[in-house]
C-alpha cells in the first residue's frame, strides 16, 4: 500500500514519511506545494494521500521562515486539489510528531479493516 503525504512546507511532511517507513509503510513525500501541476500528487498513484497543514504561527516555531502569509494562501491554493483528494486531513499545529504519525497510522488501520470486509 502506497501513502503519499502532501502538506505545506514544514507541516511535518519529511518527519511523517520516515516515521511510517519506520514503521514498516511505503509512505513517500509529494511536493505539491510547489508544483503548478494539478493533481501532481496522483503521479504515483497512491492508495491513500494524506495531507497534513499548519498555519504560519506554527511553522514560525518550527523553523525560521522568510515567508509570510501571501506564500502560504498560494501553497494552499497549489494544495486545493490534493486536499479534497485526501482521505485523511490532519492539522498539526498542536500536534507532536509522533501524534501524527499515531493518526496516520490509526487511519491507514481502519481503512485497511475496511477494505477487508
Amino acid at each position: 500500500m502506497r501513502i503519499a503525504v502532501v502538506g505545506v512546507c514544514a507541516s511535518g511532511k519529511t518527519t511523517l514519511v520516515q516515521g511510517l517507513r519506520e514503521a514498516g509503510y511505503d509512505a513517500y513525500n509529494v511536493a505539491q506545494e510547489h508544483s503548478g501541476i494539478h493533481d501532481f500528487w496522483n503521479k504515483r498513484h497512491p492508495d491513500i494521500l494524506v495531507m497534513i497543514d499548519a498555519t504560519l504561527s506554527a511553522i514560525k516555531k518550527r523553523r525560521v521562515v522568510y515567508w509570510d502569509e501571501e506564500r502560504l494562501q498560494v501553497q494552499h491554493q497549489r494544495l486545493a486539489d490534493a486536499r479534497s483528494h485526501a482521505d485523511l486531513y490532519i492539522q498539526t499545529d498542536a500536534l507532536t510528531a509522533e501524534e501524527v504519525r499515531q493518526k496516520v497510522v490509526a487511519f491507514i488501520t481502519s481503512y485497511n479493516n475496511r477494505t477487508e470486509d
